[in-house]
């Protein structure tokens, strides 16, 4: 019998995977790619610093091989007064969904946001992701229909 796969922390000998994990995502997504120095910028937001500000969780398999992510970190909810834990990321490889591994890493990352003391979790993902919007469903999250937007403010060689 194979091992069970494992939810922790990244590590700094993880952060290859997780960079190409990233591109992957950004392509399932239909985004740009990730910077070119993903995995060092990810190493200083994970380990850079004296109180990191991102959090990163791993689902491990049994080989060592990482089959998804999860990227978490606080913001200020404005409305309420409060910080809340803001879901970035979350990505599975294609071969690895259904197997129940995306409900660990959000109940990982729930358990995150406890630990930190937060009152809620916010996220969002693609319109047309119907997979995920029924994944999330499942956990009785409610939607906000809105639209997210971004506006560069660095010269685009930076990328």
């Amino acid at each position: 019998m194979t091992a069970a796969p494992v939810i922790r922390h990244a590590v700094r000998t993880d952060l290859a995977e997780v960079a190409a994990l990233a591109a992957e995502h950004a392509a399932y997504e239909r985004a740009a790619p990730p910077a070119t120095d993903l995995e060092d910028r990810l190493a200083e937001a994970l380990f850079g610093t004296r109180q990191p500000w991102l959090r990163c969780l791993v689902a491990e398999l049994s080989g060592g091989e990482l089959a998804g992510y999860a990227t978490c970190a606080t913001a200020f909810d404005t409305w309420q007064g409060r910080e809340y834990l803001h879901l970035d990321c979350l990505y599975l490889r294609a071969e690895h969904r259904g197997l129940g591994l995306g409900a660990l890493l959000v109940e990982a990352v729930i358990a995150e946001g406890k630990a930190l003391g937060v009152a809620e979790m916010q996220w969002n993902t693609p319109d047309w992701n119907a997979g995920a919007i029924r994944f999330y469903d499942r956990f009785g999250a409610t939607r906000k229909d809105k639209k997210r937007f971004t506006l560069a403010l660095e010269p685009s060689g930076r990328n």
